[in-house]
């Protein structure tokens, strides 16, 4: 009996190994579409059609990864597509903060929990940036400025009720600040405006301003985060904190999410192949081109920063009047 008993464990042992082994190995047998909440040209779209080559080029899988840009309703349609997905393990969405903004603004009916969350693959750095020949050398003297007559100074920015207003609305809680919010189509129209002096100040993130400021047209005043950039020249710039004495923090989320009610199997076996795409020298080479923030997150740890980042949005979103009421 105590053999019998003893093979039993063996074999229960084995098997219970096997299923952890298989689970980590999952791939997928047909090709992947990878979904583009944004139009072409953006964040999310460069980012997902550099990844989506890389899957095979890197040898990760043998599968192709298929981009597919879904844009209507800043975003909504790629969402709420994927959303409709229940269970398929051949569908995923790469997003950025509108993943949260789109649905707060806009009373549409979606939630990041619809989503069975795979990887956090970066985060967005952003700048406040003024024109070069601006007198102002210092977040300090710009803010003094902008307080001393509210609403005269412009702040352009991409979109409403998105990253770079919901940025703005941060800072005009945190110093008592307020400027006219000027929105444009794009990051580098906004970039453009201010090297035209069409507006005072952005805060665009690096990728979108780094031409116009190597071009000696723009002036970085302060990084938006509680630490500098760790890249040359970009490490020259101080934090807010440094400039200020007020330590403010603002991220933008580029994370990979699949359809709700895959498998645990599945979900593993995606975490796994963006965990050797993150860690290829290609991407690496990537995230410093585009001064974008390494920053991979998977399991509970990436699910309590959304929830974190999510309440952070919402409530800067609420006070600035941005909410669907």
């Amino acid at each position: 009996m105590g053999h019998l008993l003893l093979v039993a464990v063996l074999v229960m042992g084995v098997a219970g190994l096997w299923t952890a082994i298989s689970a980590a190995a999952w791939q997928p047998d047909k090709p992947v579409e990878f979904n583009i909440p944004a139009g072409t040209g953006g964040g999310a779209d460069i980012m997902t059609r550099f990844i989506s080559p890389l899957f095979q080029k890197a040898k990760i899988t043998d599968q192709p990864f298929i981009p597919v840009n879904r844009s209507g309703g800043a975003g909504a349609e790629g969402f709420l597509h994927v959303k409709g997905k229940k269970g398929d393990p051949y569908t995923l969405t790469l997003t950025l903060d509108n993943l949260f903004t789109t649905p707060l603004a806009t009373g549409v009916p979606f939630n990041w929990r619809d989503l069975t969350p795979i990887a956090r693959l970066a985060l967005d750095w952003f700048v406040l940036w003024v024109n070069a020949e601006s007198p102002y050398k210092t977040a300090k003297e710009y803010f003094d400025a902008v307080k001393k007559e509210p609403g005269k100074f412009k702040m352009a920015g991409t979109g409403t009720k998105q990253e770079d207003q919901i940025i703005t609305v941060q800072l005009e809680q945190a110093f008592g600040l307020k400027w006219a919010y000027v929105p444009f189509k794009g990051g580098g129209d906004v970039a453009v405006s201010l090297v035209g002096k069409h507006s005072d100040s952005t805060v665009n993130n690096p990728s979108e301003a780094v031409s116009h400021w190597r071009a000696g047209k723009l002036r970085p005043l302060a990084v938006i985060d509680s630490e500098r950039i760790p890249l040359p020249e970009w490490d020259k710039i101080p934090t807010l904190k440094e400039a200020t004495g007020v330590d403010i923090s603002y991220h933008m989320l580029r994370g990979v999410f699949a359809p709700p009610g895959i498998s645990k199997e599945v979900q593993a076996g995606y975490v796994e192949l963006f965990k050797r795409v993150f860690e290829s020298d290609e991407y690496q080479k990537y995230l410093r081109d585009f001064a974008l923030k390494p920053a991979f997150l998977t399991g509970d740890e990436y699910v309590r920063w959304l929830e974190q980042k999510e309440a952070l949005t919402k409530d800067l979103m609420d006070k600035g009047g941005m909410l669907k009421k």
